[in-house]
């Protein structure tokens, strides 16, 4: 199997910034419609198959709430 890129998104730690979602080159992020545990619209996954894992989102986080790692691929 081939490895690629798994992005690992902690919603409790979100405060809704949205510049992950900026970012994206590839819209695979957007904001959450329900509210986390602080009371913000965390980000969540709307097209994992399009993530081809440049590691921007991860890079843009301010809050560090999300991450990157190898996985495999299904």
């Amino acid at each position: 199997m081939a490895s690629r890129v798994v992005l690992h998104l902690e919603r409790e730690r979100c405060k809704g910034c949205g510049l992950c979602v900026a970012f994206c080159p590839r819209e695979v992020l957007g904001l959450a419609q329900e509210l986390n545990g602080l009371g913000y619209h965390p980000v969540e996954m709307r097209a994992g198959e399009r993530c081809h894992g440049c590691g921007r989102c991860a890079l843009m986080c301010p809050d560090l709430a999300i991450s990157m790692a190898k996985g495999e691929a299904v």
